[in-house]
């Protein structure tokens, strides 16, 4: 997995580098073939964004988030692409799986 971490108007720290990399790790804990995640961390006033873009095999998904707290936004990312994968595993994994089963059940 290739991680790119950005940074608008706000400095990518390592503190910050390493806990957005331990949250996404928990993605390619479900799925495997994560190819490249881009993320951005902006400030806007008050607000702190947290956006990412993830290039999976057949797919490229994409999540934002906004807190008043940059740690708040990156668990929000995580978790919103932490369901999107998981429903893209499910889609691509299950029909087949089901169409062989049930040829082999009649």
């Amino acid at each position: 997995m290739n991680l790119t971490v950005t940074g608008h108007h706000v400095e990518v720290t390592p503190a910050i580098r390493d806990y957005v990399k331990a949250k996404l790790e928990r993605i390619t804990r479900h799925f495997d073939h994560v190819i490249d995640v881009n993320v951005i961390l902006s400030v806007e006033k008050l607000i702190h964004k947290a956006e990412a873009n993830i290039h999976v095999s057949g797919r490229d998904l994409f999540a934002a988030s906004q807190d008043a707290d940059m740690y708040a936004a990156i668990d929000a990312l995580a978790d919103k692409l932490d369901r999107q994968v998981l429903k893209h595993k499910e889609k691509n994994g299950g029909h087949g799986r089901e169409a062989l089963k049930r040829q082999a059940a009649e």
